[in-house]
């Protein structure tokens, strides 16, 4: 099952990229992360995040969305058809996320959007502080993730998943969401192992019958089962 499909992108931001959204944060106001909150997720929501209208935004998304939305890993795995703007969020000492699942509809009125897959960029190195660890259930156990810095992590909106408390110093993401053009998640996962396939065929095998028969068969699913 696609809830079980963890897709990790190491290394996302550059080391230029991820010291200027760094110096941005450090200088930015942050408010209380309950006022972007569900009705049950302000239970178990104790953070701080950059306002929708602080006017970091717009160079923030630059450095981090931009590099996201055009990395061929996510766009294989994601498929995307809408991305949301995303919240920086930031965890300190004693702050935590409890367990929860993300709502199913977000966004304003009039740009609303379907949550299919959960994205969390990792703003700050490990060493920065302690516990925060990502905790994503699967059928396989809770999996705890704590990349470095600039990586990113996907994983399905429908997981139950958690923040673990922060011990000691500032934990520091970015968090989106996508609304896939494949809404089926067993579909995004089929699309996404044979893309695999047919990406080492194209390198090995260009002219080979096989690989046409593979990306042709690629192609055709998504025109199938793609939702615009």
């Amino acid at each position: 099952m696609y809830i079980n499909m963890l897709i990790e992108i190491p290394a996302l931001l550059s080391t230029k990229k991820l010291s200027e959204v760094q110096q941005i944060l450090a200088q930015a106001s942050f408010v209380d992360g309950k006022l972007s909150a569900g009705m049950a997720a302000k239970r178990v929501k104790n953070n701080t995040e950059l306002p929708q209208d602080a006017q970091q935004l717009e160079r923030l998304n630059g450095l981090v969305m931009s590099t996201l939305v055009q990395h061929p890993l996510f766009q294989n795995a994601a498929l995307p058809h809408r991305i949301a703007a995303p919240f920086y969020a930031k965890y300190e000492q004693g702050q935590t996320y409890g367990e929860h699942i993300d709502d199913p509809v977000m966004g304003p009125a009039g740009q609303r959007y379907r949550s299919d897959i959960s994205c969390t960029v990792f703003l700050n190195t490990p060493e920065d502080y302690q516990g925060g660890e990502l905790q994503i259930k699967t059928q396989y156990g809770s999996q705890a993730i704590k990349l470095g810095a600039g990586s990113a992590i996907l994983y399905p909106s429908t997981s139950l998943h958690q923040v673990s408390p922060v011990t000691a110093g500032t934990r520091l993401v970015a968090v989106t969401w996508v609304q896939s053009m494949i809404r089926q998640a067993e579909r995004r996962e089929l699309l996404f192992e044979l893309n695999q396939a047919r990406e080492v065929l194209m390198r090995e095998q260009p002219d080979a019958e096989v690989t046409h028969q593979v990306d042709h068969s690629y192609v055709n699913l998504i025109r199938m089962w793609a939702e615009m």
